[in-house]
């Protein structure tokens, strides 16, 4: 019998808040062990916990980034265990009605052959969607450190606000589980430094991940025995356990056993999953309401400001923001531009925010001419201007939107200009220099420079051939070379013939000029 993987994800994302959930304390990493605690945070008797207003507002726009419903109701409940680092004995979570719900994330991932992309997306016909069950709002727990000889325990994570993200069982493998987590992050992760929902620094342990595990027959409904590895703590150690954990039920259900719900830890030096207790069930939680806080019902105003938010951050993600630009300026488009971008284009732009939010400014200027140039100003943002910047001494982690100070329609013209064959890759690359250079210059001082570089340029097919005769007579090798059939050796010649023109010769009228007579 054939078996095949069902996975589900629960993600833990510490929020980027100033302070924690129920208390003022300072929500900050690397302070000295336990200086950011209170009665609050550590569960004194007396206390009453007063949620954080900031903390509702990023789980809400995270429920609107992940395409979900809010519901008009929520509450919060206690979740009894004892944990060492756990101070209250119990954790303050949303049970039964969190502050989203119904939501998915759609991703780019091809698993091969077989593989059924779901929704809408022409830019990548190989793509993932993952339902979202619910993202719900909660409090970490401290941080339990064991030495030689005894243990100790920091509390200042205690109380911090964390969102867990609880995927539906859509996740068909190891492979799957990595790019759904990316993709996670990169939304959470968007809207630059003031508007993210978390830093998602898995070095500071900002998002940790509990992976469910089940194997059925092919073709099955049925849910086999859920076997849950807990907080994982990257990403690429969940894609390790996961390839781990689904051969080990293989071999298990292959040999004649028995799985059974559990949970299991991930070794990562020995590469194996180790069993560390038989499930618990909700019941054993004993979930009921916390008598201490109100339940949460948003006014229509405070949704509205916080979707506002969504909205502008939703185009900064870039799985979206390579779906717009590719459903705009690809070669699907309602309006297919005369150079159209490629998906990997698209990808490249998407993957650089101000790349993409470059590229968008240049072709909405006098968008009926210059959408036709989307590629050719695409290339030029992602190949010569960000390398300009980074030959001036802008470090790549430094790039954005205010190093890329270009006039408006500048890098267009440019574009449109060189794909028209109007002036040289030398003339393209000394205006690009004088973007970044000479911050000054103003779209008119560009078109000038088009126009009188235009005017310059040698077009005499006469003058041209002359060249050509030149450059064909000095090179025999590439000439010799383009006739045994290495297309390639043609660029060498168009080169020599550029260097005698000084660089004024009409690229397109040297490449037609030079085939035809080394054809002849």
């Amino acid at each position: 019998m054939e078996y095949e993987a069902v996975i589900g994800l629960e993600t833990h994302v510490q929020l980027k808040t100033k302070s924690k959930m129920w208390c003022g304390c300072a929500n900050q990493y690397g302070s000295d062990p336990n200086t950011n605690v209170c009665p609050v945070c550590l569960g004194l008797p007396g206390v009453l916990p007063v949620p954080n207003d900031e903390a509702l507002r990023l789980t809400v726009l995270t429920g609107y980034l992940l395409n979900c419903e809010i519901p008009r109701f929520a509450k919060f409940d206690r979740k009894s265990y004892f944990y060492p680092d756990a101070p209250k004995n119990y954790q303050l979570t949303q049970y039964d009605k969190p502050s989203t719900a119904n939501g998915f994330v759609d991703f780019e991932f091809n698993s091969g052959a077989g593989f059924q992309p779901v929704g809408r997306l022409e830019a990548c016909p190989t793509m993932a969607r993952v339902r979202i069950t619910r993202a719900h709002l909660e409090e970490d727990v401290g941080k339990s450190f064991h030495f030689e000889r005894n243990s100790g325990v920091d509390f200042n994570r205690a109380g911090v606000p964390l969102m867990e993200i609880v995927s539906e069982p859509d996740i068909t493998s190891a492979d799957m589980a990595y790019a759904y987590l990316n993709a996670l992050v990169e939304t959470l992760y968007a809207g630059g430094e003031n508007k993210r929902v978390s830093d998602c620094d898995m070095e500071k342990g900002m998002v940790r991940c509990d992976v469910n595990i089940s194997m059925r027959p092919v073709g099955s409904k049925e849910l086999g025995a859920k076997i849950e590895i807990k907080n994982m703590n990257s990403f690429s150690g969940v894609r390790r356990a996961a390839e781990y954990e689904i051969a080990r039920q293989i071999e298990v259900l292959k040999s004649g056993g028995k799985l059974i719900q559990s949970t299991r830890r991930w070794d990562d030096e020995a590469g194996i999953t180790d069993e560390m207790r038989t499930k618990e069930h909700a019941h054993d939680y004993r979930y009921f309401p916390d008598p201490d806080l109100m339940p949460l019902a948003p006014t229509d105003a405070w949704l509205a400001e916080v979707k506002a938010v969504a909205d502008e951050i939703r185009p900064c993600i870039p799985f979206n923001a390579k779906r717009q630009i590719w459903d705009f300026y690809g070669a699907n488009a309602p309006r297919p531009p005369k150079f159209p971008l490629s998906a990997y284009d698209s990808g490249a732009l998407a993957a650089h925010p101000p790349s993409a939010s470059l590229f968008l400014q240049e072709v909405s200027y006098n968008h009926s001419y210059y959408l036709d140039y989307a590629k050719p100003i695409a290339n030029l943002i992602l190949n010569n201007l960000k390398s300009e910047y980074l030959a001036s001494g802008i470090a790549p982690g430094q790039l954005d939107s205010s190093n890329f100070l270009v006039p408006p329609s500048g890098v267009a013209q440019i574009a449109s200009a060189s794909a028209e064959k109007k002036i040289s890759n030398v003339t393209v690359q000394k205006m690009i220099h004088e973007l970044v250079v000479n911050k000054n210059l103003t779209a008119e001082d560009v078109k000038r420079t088009i126009a009188k570089e235009s005017s310059e340029q040698v077009s005499d097919t006469g003058a041209i051939e002359k060249f050509c005769d030149e450059a064909i007579a000095a090179n025999p090798n590439p000439v010799a070379d383009y006739k045994a059939g290495k297309v390639a050796a043609l660029n060498s010649l168009k080169g020599q013939v550029m260097k005698l023109s000084k660089g004024k010769a009409n690229p397109a009228l040297v490449g037609e000029i030079l085939e035809r007579k080394l054809k002849s």
